[in-house]
């Protein structure tokens, strides 16, 4: 564990931590642009939201990193499944073991929830969930919902 990874904590997200969530969140996308107002909204709404869990990595410097995940019943699974929406971690402080402890918490969570498994879908990261002893399992398709 670096040091980096050994003076941090991991714990759930707070109303106070929407600022420092923001700007992760706001470089985390690349598909799409986000807009502050949704994110506020949005950010406020899964505080509360009793099958959503978000994380943040605390530093010295503060908040560093933030993971959203959420807990959904399947039929294949025979149980909850966890879906891992998004992981950041601030560049500067990447490779230093923070996203990893925000995935573990995110696992522990799973197990807690009596979940089938843990999945997520990553263009960009791939070596690092395979690291993490994650396996290929499918190929990811989206479309676009029509403007309302």
């Amino acid at each position: 564990m670096s040091d980096a990874a050994a003076t941090t904590i991991v714990r759930r997200a707070t109303a106070d931590d929407l600022d420092a969530v923001w700007p992760l969140a706001r470089d985390f996308a690349t598909s799409f642009t986000p807009r502050r107002e949704s994110f506020e909204a949005t950010f406020r709404a899964l505080l509360t939201a009793p099958d959503a869990l978000l994380l943040v990595v605390e530093g010295a410097s503060g908040v560093v990193g933030y993971l959203l995940a959420h807990r959904h019943p399947t039929f294949l699974a025979n149980a909850p499944v966890v879906w891992v929406e998004e992981l950041m971690v601030d560049a500067s402080v990447r490779g230093q073991g923070l996203g990893r402890l925000l995935m573990t918490a995110a696992e522990a969570w799973a197990v807690e929830s009596g979940a089938a498994y843990v999945s997520l879908a990553s263009r960009r990261a791939g070596s690092f969930y395979r690291a993490l002893g994650y396996e290929d399992s499918a190929t990811f398709y989206k479309k676009p919902a029509p403007p309302r």
